[in-house]
């Protein structure tokens, strides 16, 4: 069970940087290579891996190499397995009257 927090926790942190977010909205639009996101972005290239290696790490993103660029994608199953592990934390599981007290609130 502390392995399934870990993966989740390592899927939720890599949306939660500025920069993440802005690398995911410039690759909603479709692959770009590493020097393109640089341009765009005006952070350093050991900023940029930093920020990759995560989004990678995560599975969200995917990195595809061509001579000395690496070209990077948003992985779609991997964008689907985000969706659905937020979805599972925020679901709301109503129980039952009975159920939803504590034994220490049933009195």
């Amino acid at each position: 069970m502390a392995s399934e927090y870990k993966e989740t926790a390592r899927v939720f942190k890599a949306f939660c940087d500025e920069n993440r977010l802005q690398i995911l909205d410039l690759l909603r639009s479709g692959e770009r290579c590493a020097c393109e996101l640089l341009d765009g972005m005006h952070i350093s290239q050991s900023t940029l891996s930093h920020h990759m290696k995560i989004l990678c790490d995560a599975g969200i993103v995917r990195g595809r190499k061509e001579g000395k660029w690496v070209h990077y994608s948003i992985d779609r199953p991997g964008a689907e397995h985000a969706k659905a592990l937020l979805g599972e934390q925020v679901l709301l599981e109503v129980p039952e009257e009975a159920e939803a007290l504590h034994p220490c609130c049933k009195e």
